[in-house]
């Protein structure tokens, strides 16, 4: 029996609500918001116009290209005497990349001046101008009490050779 009363309750509750008992103030509201003047809908904004970026360096030369001619690199200053020595017997600190050496302190002895260096893989060396460092025939030409200037002879791109300035300064580490 109580089957019968379940849809019997849902068609009243439907029936019930559909009657215009409590919306009257809500159609009033309508009306009111009808009555009252449409506004204005803002116009588009203006957009300032897209400047393209002008690319300045367009008539240099490419770093991915060959570097200049043998030719013109005479004229900037180019000297045709840089060579390595390759009969000369490499040194220890020959095996490292220069980026990996630090120097670490000096110590003098009979008036020459020692600069010693970490090679990175926990060996202190000592050097003085003379010596070489690095895997670009690097040869020490000054040592001073806080740097060691090196001069590197690396390939130019086009079969030759030039000088490259280098320095190792003092690292002093904070004990704290």
């Amino acid at each position: 029996m109580n089957r019968h009363w379940i849809p019997l309750l849902g068609i009243l509750l439907v029936t019930g609500c559909s009657l215009d008992g409590g919306h009257s103030d809500l159609r009033q509201k309508m009306a009111d918001v009808k009555r009252q003047p449409k506004g204005q809908i803002d116009p588009i904004p203006v957009f300032t116009p897209y400047q393209p970026y002008v690319y300045s360096a367009a008539g240099e030369r490419s770093p991915f290209s060959r570097p200049m001619l043998e030719a013109d690199q005479r004229v900037v200053g180019r000297r045709l005497d840089v060579a390595p020595d390759q009969d000369r017997q490499k040194e220890l600190l020959e095996r490292f990349n220069f980026d990996a050496l630090t120097m670490v302190g000096t110590l003098s002895r009979s008036g020459q001046l020692w600069a010693l260096i970490d090679d990175g893989d926990g060996g202190i060396h000592r050097i003085t101008v003379g010596n070489y460092v690095g895997k670009n025939h690097g040869k020490v030409v000054n040592a001073t009490a806080s740097q060691v200037d090196v001069l590197e002879i690396v390939p130019d791109g086009t079969g030759g050779w030039i000088e490259r300035p280098r320095a190792l300064t003092l690292e002093e580490k904070d004990n704290k």
